[in-house]
């Protein structure tokens, strides 16, 4: 027989395999670092300008970052820092190589979600995140997933519950609860809430006083912040039913979407949401504070099905959502809940298998233009860098053959070009930043 005491030992004994690969994948510090990029790579992959008109740049001015020379190479390797002040400083042909913004527009928010586990929702949203940091953008990612694969990614191992999405929830539910109860009228109609009280226990763990800071962390990307989620963060579907008892009149489904409001504006460009493979509270909160859902899916049968009864289900619960508290104030949230865009994004794909050629084509023939025309395609780089813990951007070219290093990064450019595009288009529907 076995009990708790037996899988708390087979996780201990999986934690310090977790160590060895960290070390193993990271720094001597066990941190994670951000490697230098060739100019090869800033020149034809993230500036896309020729090699030589990137050398009469740096030429023509020599107070421009140099980058630094490897020993025995000849080649100039630059930190991201140094490639985004090249970035604003240089003009080609008079035009910026910033990346396009609409003007007035609050950071633009997009969720990665669907029910099947090993769709590539963390694999998708950590190399947007990473594709869209090349790309000039300050990038905001919020782990709502438990397993905690995109934070432990990003290099976040040592997370705490309280700065989780969780903690997020239950912040919101103590400001929330506080203002409905100063509120002289709280329903639409004009009716008085009820008081509600919050036990000691949810009181005293202090998460009502955090800023909205001290739930964001630096990460090895000079560019990119994130509001990481852990092990622990688990038990947030159990205690949100609980906190929805202690005040029904909680908008549970808008936490996130509150604190997301109370950054500024221009503090971020893009704001991508890791799913967790369920319809919870946790995910409700993604779904209610993006802008724009793009739901990727391998190209089996079962990932199909899963993907079918997804988008079923979560119009159940929208729908349930816009029903159930049409008469409590929401804030800036709106129902029923509408979306900018919706897209469906295939991954693991194989061009010479005909199976997934088939499946693409089922997927178009239903989704029509609503799915991506660039699937991810799975490839030996690929599968190399999702071991240990790291995009394909991360890795290092020199540590394969170019070609197969450019040929897996090929895949991830276009399909984060063709994503960067339906969210420009989105991003101008938004209302202009109060």
């Amino acid at each position: 027989m076995y009990t708790h005491d037996d899988l708390a030992r087979l996780q201990a004994q999986s934690l310090k395999m977790q160590g060895w690969i960290r070390r193993q994948t990271f720094s001597p510090a066990n941190e994670k670092t951000l490697r230098r990029f060739s100019s090869w790579e800033v020149a034809e992959l993230i500036f896309r300008i020729n090699q030589s008109t990137f050398r009469g740049k740096l030429a023509a001015d020599p107070n421009l970052p140099l980058g630094e020379v490897e020993e025995d190479g000849r080649q100039r390797w630059f930190s991201l820092e140094e490639v985004n002040e090249l970035r604003r400083r240089i003009r080609v042909g008079k035009k910026s190589l910033m990346p396009p913004r609409p003007a007035g527009k609050r950071a633009f928010r997009a969720a990665i979600a669907n029910f099947k586990g090993g769709a590539g929702k963390s694999t998708v949203a950590l190399h947007f995140a990473h594709a869209a940091a090349l790309d000039g953008y300050r990038v905001l990612v919020v782990d709502f997933d438990p397993q905690a694969t995109l934070s432990h990614s990003m290099g976040l191992n040592d997370v705490g519950e309280d700065h989780t999405v969780w903690g997020i929830m239950a912040r919101d539910l103590e400001r929330e609860t506080d203002r409905m109860n100063t509120a002289t009228a709280g329903a639409e109609t004009g009716t008085a809430l009820p008081h509600r009280k919050l036990p000691a226990s949810i009181r005293d763990m202090g998460l009502g006083t955090l800023r909205p800071a001290d739930f964001i962390k630096p990460t090895a990307w000079p560019t990119i912040d994130i509001v990481p989620s852990c092990a622990n963060a688990a038990f947030v579907e159990f205690a949100s039913a609980q906190y929805r008892h202690l005040n029904p009149e909680w908008t549970f489904f808008g936490a996130v979407s509150r604190f997301l409001d109370s950054l500024a504006d221009d503090a971020y460009d893009l704001i991508l949401f890791d799913c967790p493979p369920a319809i919870g509270y946790q995910s409700m909160n993604a779904v209610f504070a993006a802008d724009m859902l793009y739901i990727p899916s391998g190209p089996g049968y079962w990932e199909y099905d899963s993907t079918t009864s997804f988008i079923g289900q979560l119009a159940e619960a929208l729908e349930d959502l816009s029903h159930g508290f049409e008469n409590f104030p929401t804030g800036k949230i709106r129902l029923p809940k509408a979306f900018t865009d919706i897209r469906f994004l295939m991954t693991r794909y194989e061009p010479s298998n005909e199976l997934h050629q088939a499946m693409f084509a089922a997927f178009r023939q239903v989704f029509g233009d609503r799915l991506a025309q660039n699937p991810i395609e799975l490839t030996r780089a690929v599968e190399q860098s999702g071991r240990f813990l790291s995009s394909i951007y991360e890795i290092d070219y020199r540590e394969m053959t170019r070609g197969t290093w450019r040929r897996a990064r090929a895949t991830f450019d276009q399909a984060y070009e063709e994503f960067r595009g339906h969210v420009l288009t989105a991003w101008t529907e938004l209302e202009d930043a109060q």
